[in-house]
């Protein structure tokens, strides 16, 4: 479990515009201002990203170190991109940034890729996914269009979101979220051997959660034995979605601890440090 869950404030105001920036390491003007759609981006190794509302960011360490792990044997300047990012991330408005790493015909390439917040949702309908995509797993990013395909095919049932199940049929993961669900009074996780993302949203909740006494239970659960559970669709986007009907799955229990789980996201995001570890303040 990641530990200290305290977001960072971020002191820089960004100059950069929407889009995708490729870095330049040493450069004075560490990113590349491009206008139009760069035919080489290459394609995506790693990735990450988070929601930033008016410099304020919810896990940042846990993006971090998420990232830097995934693209540590492959870039050793991982530390000095983040660096930058950092510095060039917006000081205002609501954002939800991407780092990229990307193969290139002569190596890779790091990039930030700014965009604002797209639409957010407190609640969602989801469907079982017709199949499992997923080549690496534990690594996010390489699999994100074949993830994003899944969402697409369970949309004509009226699905937002795609559940991820093993060759048995126990859960994993949603096709862009980590899941969580309670059975009574127990907030209940997919079983940890499970491989999937390591998901930010989830690790804040389940910290939380501990710390206020809940008791916190792992399982290999089939959908149908999600009968009148409240299911909770996490990601950093969204936060916490209750999940309100699951297409031809169990019927889902009326949401009675989602206040509670917003509460402990939304004081993760108040507690900010004045100064960021990562910007070496």
């Amino acid at each position: 479990m990641l530990e200290n869950a305290a977001p960072h404030t971020l002191n820089a105001m960004s100059e950069l515009g929407e889009g995708w920036h490729p870095w330049r390491p040493s450069a004075d003007t560490p990113w590349v201002e491009l206008d139009w759609c760069d035919p080489h981006e290459g394609r995506l190794l790693v990735a990450d990203s988070w929601r930033v509302v008016d410099g304020r960011v919810r896990g940042l360490d846990f993006h971090r170190a998420r990232f830097l792990t995934a693209t540590a044997a492959l870039r050793s300047d991982g530390h000095a991109f983040w660096r930058d990012v950092l510095a060039a991330l917006p000081h205002t408005g609501d954002w939800f940034p991407r780092v990229e790493l990307r193969e290139r015909a002569d190596g890779t390439q790091l990039g930030l890729r700014l965009r604002p917040t797209p639409p957010t949702s407190t609640e969602v309908v989801v469907a079982t996914a017709p199949h499992d995509p997923r080549t690496q797993p534990l690594v996010k990013g390489p699999d994100l269009d074949s993830l994003q395909a899944l969402r697409v095919a369970v949309h004509p049932s009226g699905a937002g979101e795609a559940i991820i199940v093993d060759a048995r049929g126990a859960i994993i993961e949603g096709a862009y979220s980590g899941l969580l669900w309670w059975r009574g009074e127990t907030l209940v996780r997919p079983r940890d051997a499970m491989p999937r993302i390591p998901s930010v949203t989830v690790h804040l909740v389940l910290d939380a959660a501990r710390a206020a006494g809940v008791e916190l239970a792992e399982a290999e659960a089939l959908p149908a034995e999600l009968e009148g559970c409240e299911l909770w669709v996490l990601n950093a986007l969204h936060g916490l979605r209750t999940a309100s009907q699951w297409i031809d799955g169990p019927t889902l229990a009326t949401p009675r601890h989602a206040v509670r789980g917003r509460q402990w996201l939304d004081s993760a995001k108040s507690e900010s440090a004045s100064t960021s570890p990562a910007l070496g303040g």
